[in-house]
């Protein structure tokens, strides 16, 4: 088992990657927990909530399951108070524990439901996706969307643990592993250029869920996160380095409707949008954004975003919660392994666009379910 250690102001807690650690959730319960909570969604309980309840109840706690309608289309406030309703219906208090078994969806919201339920209780995230394990996880942010913007609504809340199951990613999707790789790979697009060469030279192995490969970049990936999220909690400062090509992401996601896309796909893109920025507005050589732009193609994300028209990009781009007195402020690297949080002028957010959304037939614009 490998083990990653997060240290913030909110909280200390491992990150445990490991096969078949499905198996061992008891590990995590405190001792004077009561009722622990498995929220999840019934594409995921029908592989694995059975599992993660027997788990669970070795610890000698009541285990109370509840089942979230699957998507980010619920990533909402009335799905979030199912959750509550479920737990005020059985009287859970204080010491009750959630545990979020599911994708980024179900530990956004069982996270969110923590920190708001009773002012806070605990929770434990146990991802089932290769873009939960390696991101949103990790870091303590929690979040419901609102019809206008991503995550809106939500709170920086730490859970207890991380358990990560290298085995439930075997029954991924093909969409949902590239969804997760493009995640994987912004970490070495922003702080380590001999990761992302990594990445580059095992793209195949990755996509193929080859375990060693997998491995690796789950635990480099969680390495990257747990330093940054150590140096700063709240997104005051280094933190925001994470949200690289995110700006542009959200702006897919409200634009086209959420759930369209996968959370990863438009993150994807949003990284050949960020890059092709970059050459302008930091000087990134146009080499480097040319192999961002490769490697997003490589592990099946879209490399063109929709068009939306540019007077909707811009919108949606200043309507997201980056955006400060006005400005819209992007993640940009001045080189591989380094990113900056800048604005931008908008002829260059403009001409980034001109070159990365779709106005042809021919143009990946779409993703293919």
């Amino acid at each position: 088992m490998k083990e990653v250690r997060v240290d913030t102001p909110g909280g200390r807690y491992p990150i445990r990657i490991a096969p078949g650690r499905l198996d061992h959730l008891a590990d995590a319960v405190p001792a004077d927990a009561t009722t622990l909570v498995l929220v999840t969604n019934p594409t995921v309980a029908a592989l694995y909530a059975d599992r993660a309840e027997a788990a669970l109840a070795k610890s000698g706690k009541k285990v109370l399951r509840i089942e979230l309608p699957d998507g980010e289309a619920y990533k909402d406030w009335q799905t979030l108070n199912l959750i509550f309703d479920g737990m005020l219906a059985q009287h859970c208090d204080r010491r009750a524990v959630i545990v979020a078994l599911g994708g980024g969806v179900i530990g956004d919201i069982a996270g969110f439901a923590a920190a708001v339920y009773m002012r806070g209780i605990r929770f434990i995230q146990v991802p089932t996706t290769l873009l939960s394990q390696v991101d949103s996880s990790v870091g303590g942010k929690t979040a419901v969307n609102h019809p206008i913007g991503k995550n809106m609504i939500g709170a920086f809340y730490q859970p207890l643990a991380v358990e990560i199951d290298t085995d439930v990613l075997n029954t991924l999707a093909p969409r949902e592993v590239s969804a997760g790789l493009a995640e994987v790979i912004k970490y070495g697009a922003i702080l380590d250029a001999d990761f992302f060469a990594w990445c580059e030279d095992n793209v195949v192995a990755l996509r193929a869920l080859e375990p060693a490969a997998v491995a690796h970049a789950i635990a480099r990936s969680c390495e990257l996160k747990a330093f940054v999220v150590s140096q700063d909690e709240r997104e005051t400062g280094l933190r925001a380095i994470l949200n690289f090509g995110h700006t542009f992401a959200h702006a897919i996601e409200a634009g086209l409707g959420f759930g369209t896309w996968l959370h990863g796909e438009a993150v994807g893109c949003g990284m050949v949008q960020a890059a092709e920025l970059s050459v302008t507005a930091t000087g990134l050589p146009q080499r480097e954004a040319d192999r961002i732009r490769a490697l997003v193609q490589a592990i099946g994300c879209p490399i063109y975003g929709p068009d939306l028209g540019t007077a909707r990009w811009l919108d949606y781009m200043q309507g997201d919660k980056k955006t400060e007195a006005g400005q819209i402020r992007f993640v940009l690297l001045p080189r591989m392994g380094e990113a900056v949080r800048t604005p931008a002028p908008e002829d260059q957010v403009r001409q980034a666009l001109e070159l990365t959304v779709a106005k042809t037939a021919g143009a990946q614009a779409t993703v293919v379910a």
